[in-house]
């Protein structure tokens, strides 16, 4: 019955990532309100799935690896509502909550092995693995893009003022577009790297790798760049970042990216070409 609870608690932990970066970033009172509430609900049945699931064991401390990271999520949650609660800094759920579900997800699939009903539907999931991680990539691309073309525009238009002459780069946008050209594709990415790796997560526990998937260096890669995409956003965000340190803040973030895609060579899960 533990199970149940701890599914029901990660649905919830689910809502509350999806409502606490509008919460944040927008600085928005009704996700804020969404997000507080569903992340409550959420605490509260994770609660009672650790205690079910202790006393079901008849001990008092985890012992298995997926009863560990389900207590791990179930503190971090607990810490962060807490510090929430006394300093009202709900801007860390951008780091707490979404930490929290992807801790609990694997154990919502049972104490044993996960397999999936069919190897369509495992392909299924594959290909909407990959698929979200390419898009999460290419977004990054173009919002590097951007921020290379908002550079170029802008010394166009100064070059244009000081010299009175036309450009052969009048066809570029206006400033305010690649902008938010820039910040858009940034926000389509993050969902995109999120669902791929959560989706990763459950593919390997199929694999006879199972919970050391999180040891592969690759994995380690691609979470270590996901913290990253959320300090950009962050940053892009909350300091009003522009012009030429945009720029140089995405292109840093595109190394790590490519970084990332080095680690494949030393990757025990997945590897592209010949294994």
């Amino acid at each position: 019955m533990y199970l149940l609870w701890l599914r029901v608690a990660a649905f919830l932990y689910a809502a509350a990532c999806v409502a606490v970066f509008p919460a944040v970033l927008e600085s928005s009172k009704r996700w804020r309100s969404v997000c507080v509430h569903a992340g409550g609900l959420a605490i509260f049945f994770h609660f009672v799935s650790v205690v079910e699931m202790l006393v079901q064991a008849h001990r008092l401390v985890p012992v298995s690896f997926r009863e560990i990271e389900s207590l791990l999520g179930f503190a971090v949650a607990g810490i962060f509502f807490l510090i929430w609660w006394i300093y009202d800094a709900i801007s860390l759920g951008i780091f707490a909550l979404p930490a929290t579900f992807l801790l609990i997800i694997i154990p919502t699939l049972g104490p044993g092995r996960y397999t999936f009903s069919s190897e369509g539907v495992r392909m299924s999931w594959l290909v909407a693995h990959i698929i979200a991680l390419l898009l999460a990539y290419a977004a990054l691309c173009f919002s590097l893009l951007s921020s290379v073309l908002y550079l170029v525009q802008e010394r166009r238009i100064k070059s244009k003022v000081n010299s009175g002459r036309k450009s052969l780069l009048a066809w570029l946008p206006p400033l305010d577009t690649l902008e938010r050209m820039s910040i858009a594709t940034l926000e389509f990415g993050f969902p995109c790297m999120s669902v791929g790796l959560i989706i990763g997560s459950v593919l390997a526990q199929e694999t006879a790798l199972g919970d050391a998937y999180f040891q592969d260096p690759k994995v380690i890669a691609s979470f270590a760049m996901w913290v990253v995409y959320v300090l950009l956003l962050l940053v892009r965000r909350g300091a009003s970042l522009r012009g030429r340190r945009a720029a140089w803040v995405s292109g840093a973030v595109l190394v790590i990216m490519m970084c990332v895609w080095v680690a494949n060579l030393f990757s025990r899960v997945h590897r592209f070409g010949p294994q």
